[in-house]
């Protein structure tokens, strides 16, 4: 018989917070809770959130799901945070936040993004200087942003935070990063693990924004003890640690068991992720791919698209359709939906490269005009952008033996055969599909055994907390795989006309 031990795992996202209740001795899920938030846009790519939503839904969420996994919050032995990437949350020097936290889909520092980059040399300069190409998403623009448009935010900075480091420092009053997160900020090199303060003091001589920085530490490390009125404010363990946590894609890894070279991950989610493990920053010359570090003590070579359930639900909400109708419509529609194509790029886009870009369509006439073409072409639209990605992933040699879905869109079966089709490679869930949460779950255990001399490894842990879905394996279809490879050199032939 296995011994409880109890983690929460939580995973706050852009469009709302999850937690899960994890025995990491039995790898058994034993409960979930979610909470949602709301953004702030504006009609020049401003994309924010107020951070006390955050707070806020972390622990309606953590009580959701304690009480869906009907146990005692004081057995809870860890806690681990997975959060959304290259957010910007500024603190002053009372740890109180200073504005809105600007966002990964935030477009709003492009002129800023495109300065630094030119800055740096330009695509090939900021590749050998930080292994990573800027994008705007990115946080460094956010900070020249911040100092050109709100001189008066600027002068009261205290720490700099990314969105999970910041929830980690809600917890334990510590300002760290770890490497994972970390590599999305711009201001870190990936090669060495180490933040580039040149850079920094080239936004701001004085010297103030490398003062602010958190401090870096490994994956395997805890934060520290969470404090005692936060533990009781959530009702949990004042002895629960917690532990470095990450982005929402290396915690994904992790929850998926991509901890070793050959398992592809891809996350179908508000944006589309595809990323792999490996072993050495093996980094591309393709300024797409993004060779961020592991929460696991490697790298994840990882694509990201900026528009992907955002985008179909876009078209499901102008027809009123529910999911079920609009799967329904999406598998009435042929492969290449009648010669209609959806270019998806409503958010602009970073893979392709086109941060400019807005939506388009292409092909329609009186006869494909219908409902489930456009329902089609926008799945199709998006998944053909990861396949551009996987693509570029595959040229850089990494192996694709199979595909693990995860996100809210792997959840239907029509998307699943598309994917398999597409990629022309078996797809597969896991059975728990917040794994970004789990991820956060596993790592926190991970980190508790590590404080304990080890009894379990990271290996240990995925193999007994990461099941697959068998129910859910979906195979190419070798006809499928030919006509879609049709319909995505059309696809292809559009992108070039932008």
């Amino acid at each position: 018989m296995t011994t409880r031990q109890l983690f929460l795992g939580i995973d706050c996202g852009t469009q709302g917070t999850k937690a899960i209740i994890l025995n990491a001795g039995s790898g058994q899920v034993l409960g979930q809770g979610a909470a949602a938030h709301t953004m702030i846009s504006g009609a020049n790519g401003r994309r924010e959130q107020d951070t006390r939503q955050w707070l806020d839904a972390f622990t309606l969420s953590t009580r959701r799901a304690l009480l869906a996994a009907n146990v005692d919050g004081e057995e809870i032995l860890g806690v681990g945070v997975s959060g959304q990437q290259h957010g910007l949350v500024l603190l002053d020097d009372q740890g109180e936040v200073l504005r809105p936290a600007k966002l990964w889909c935030d477009t709003e520092s492009t002129a800023e993004n495109d300065r630094l980059l030119k800055h740096l040399g330009g695509e090939k300069g900021s590749l050998e200087r930080l292994g990573v190409v800027i994008a705007p998403g990115y946080t460094v623009s956010k900070l020249l942003w911040t100092k050109e448009q709100h001189p008066a935010v600027f002068s009261r900075i205290a720490r700099i935070l990314l969105p999970h480091d910041y929830l980690n420092f809600w917890l334990t009053g510590r300002a760290c990063s770890e490497y994972g997160d970390a590599s999305g900020s711009g201001y870190f090199n990936v090669r060495s693990r180490q933040w580039d303060l040149q850079l920094l003091r080239d936004i701001d001589a004085s010297g103030r924004l490398q003062a602010a920085l958190p401090e870096l530490i490994d994956a395997h490390e805890a934060v520290g003890k969470i404090l005692p009125a936060i533990a009781e404010h959530l009702g949990i363990n004042p002895e629960a640690l917690v532990s470095s946590g990450g982005g929402d894609n290396m915690m994904g890894a992790i929850g998926t068991g991509n901890i070793q070279p050959g398992a592809i991950t891809m996350s179908l989610g508000s944006s589309g992720t595809v990323y792999a493990y490996s072993d050495v920053p093996k980094v591309s010359p393709d300024a797409a791919v993004a060779t961020f570090c592991s929460s696991s003590g490697g790298w994840l070579p990882l694509i990201c698209t900026m528009n992907l359930t955002n985008a179909t639900g876009a078209i499901r909400e102008l027809f009123n359709l529910d999911l079920q109708q609009f799967n329904d419509l999406v598998a009435q529609s042929p492969i290449g939906a009648d010669g209609v194509s959806l270019l998806p790029f409503f958010n602009g886009e970073r893979v392709p490269a086109l941060p400019h870009a807005t939506g388009s369509l292409h092909g329609l006439t009186l006869n494909n005009l219908t409902q489930a073409n456009l329902c089609r072409a926008a799945v199709e639209g998006t998944t053909f952008g990861l396949r551009y990605g996987l693509d570029l992933l595959r040229q850089n040699g990494l192996q694709s033996r199979s595909i693990c879905l995860i996100g809210g869109g792997s959840k239907s079966a029509v998307w699943r055969q598309i994917v398999a089709d597409i990629m022309n490679t078996p797809v597969i869930c896991t059975e728990q599909s917040e794994a970004a949460a789990l991820g956060a779950a596993i790592q926190a255990a991970w980190c508790k055994s590590w404080s304990n001399g080890h009894e379990d490894t990271l290996a240990d842990l995925c193999q007994r907390c990461v099941t697959l879905d068998l129910s859910s394996e979906t195979l190419p279809i070798a006809a499928n795989v030919a006509a879609f490879q049709q319909a995505y050199e059309r696809y292809q032939q559009h992108v070039a006309t932008l």
